[in-house]
């Protein structure tokens, strides 16, 4: 193994040490939903806090990371991973690692939604060399807005729209997407996606787009497990199955 692969292998290592360090360190806190299933929303992390995420994704893909927030308006993350990383074969790592940084300029009031603009160069699926993009192009810069709602119990919505910087497949247009988050009870929470993927003709049908759906079990508090099924019009020409962890802690 190469000096850059290994690297690669401790960084993530280390960061999943962090994350099973963490579990024992409940305090109980709220979280604000930062993503649905790939789309971002207008939530943040509080001031002084920080958030570990795992994602198992098909094809034995493993993506981790570590989101920080830095001020009551702002949060950074940063972001690595690979292909064939659980199971047999040798792992293929992604190029680089990849940062996201969000900041949100209005707050949610009874009668606006909070609205939030951001930059994140992760993608999903693996990344194609020859292509030089992920299998989901990752959402660059984009804008977001997300609004409560009294509709039977917790929900929320949100909506946004984003231009990638995976440019090589020469579609440049602005991507728009939508979801939903409705809470069952206080610890279960289903949400689901909709990404029109106007930037992404080269797949097997451009007119479908992305529809994503799972389940959050908020467990112990800060920790949450969640389960989603993507793509189930089959944008890219199958269904997929992905898991993933989430933990969030005090400095």
């Amino acid at each position: 193994m190469g000096t850059s692969n290994r690297l690669r292998v401790w960084f993530v290592l280390a960061l999943l040490a962090v994350q099973m360090t963490a579990v024992a360190l409940v305090r109980g806190q709220e979280l604000e939903p930062r993503m649905l299933v790939d789309s971002p929303t207008a939530g943040l992390l509080e001031r002084g806090s920080y958030a570990i995420d795992l994602r198992i994704e098909p094809g034995g893909g493993l993506l981790t990371g570590i989101s920080v927030g830095l001020a009551s308006r702002f949060m950074l993350g940063v972001s690595y991973g690979g292909s064939s990383i659980v199971g047999a074969g040798w792992p293929d790592w992604n190029p680089r690692v990849e940062f996201a940084a969000r900041y949100r300029f209005i707050d949610e009031t009874p009668y606006l939604p909070a609205v939030a603009l951001g930059f994140d160069s992760q993608g999903f699926g693996g990344f194609d060399d020859a292509k030089d993009r992920y299998h989901i192009k990752s959402r660059g810069f984009y804008a977001t807005a997300s609004k409560s709602l009294a509709f039977l119990g917790p929900t929320s919505v949100h909506a946004g729209a984003n231009y990638s910087l995976e440019r090589d497949d020469e579609d440049k247009d602005v991507n728009v997407f939508a979801g939903i988050e409705k809470g069952l009870n206080p610890e279960l929470v289903l949400v689901a996606e909709y990404d029109a993927a106007l930037n992404d003709d080269v797949l097997a049908d451009p007119r479908k787009g992305y529809l994503n759906a799972g389940v959050r079990w908020m467990f112990a508090g800060q920790l949450t497990l969640g389960f989603d099924f993507k793509d189930l019009l089959e944008h890219s020409g199958h269904v997929n199955r992905s898991a993933r962890v989430s933990y969030a802690e005090y400095f």
